[in-house]
């Protein structure tokens, strides 16, 4: 496909009435509100248990998710502005990346001898699953066209039959 070809079509998504210039992105605060949730029952349970350091691992914990998911979202929306071919490679570089990071963060983390690194590892985990059930709670009850819809009609294919 034609890079003109592209911003064309691109173009023509972005200026549909009502549509988002990002649509990839209209997904982000269902998820960030569920976390937001999350942040506050997880802070809840870790206070008694751990004291304020526990508060502090869940905070680290959802905050890291919520900072590397909204991250891969901007990533894989200018991926799919650019090129929509360039999705998937995209989102895989930046999925693989993300957890090298977080790994390596952990490992450091690890050689201090925090005491919120349990807390915080719970929340990466807790943050995870509510960021991935909320974001599929979205998903299926938007109302995302499986095909691109004409802007002009005259331009719509026609079929012979």
């Amino acid at each position: 496909m034609l890079s003109s070809e592209v911003a064309g079509r691109n173009t023509a998504r972005s200026s549909r009435p009502g549509g988002s210039r990002l649509p990839r992105l209209r997904h982000l605060p269902v998820p960030l509100l569920a976390l937001a949730g999350l942040l506050i029952v997880g802070a809840a349970v870790a206070a008694p248990l751990r004291g304020a350091v526990g508060v502090a691992g869940v905070a680290a914990g959802v905050g890291l998710v919520a900072v590397s998911y909204v991250l891969s979202s901007l990533a894989i929306a200018w991926a799919d502005r650019v090129n929509p071919r360039l999705v998937l490679p995209v989102g895989l570089t930046v999925y693989v990346v993300k957890f090298l990071f977080l790994g390596m963060f952990m490992l450091a983390l690890n050689a201090t001898g925090w005491l919120g690194l349990a807390p915080m590892g719970l929340a990466i985990v807790a943050a995870a699953l509510t960021w991935s059930a909320a974001q599929a709670a979205w998903t299926w009850h938007a109302k995302i066209p499986y095909v691109e819809p004409a802007v002009d009609p005259s331009a719509a294919p026609t079929t012979n039959r």
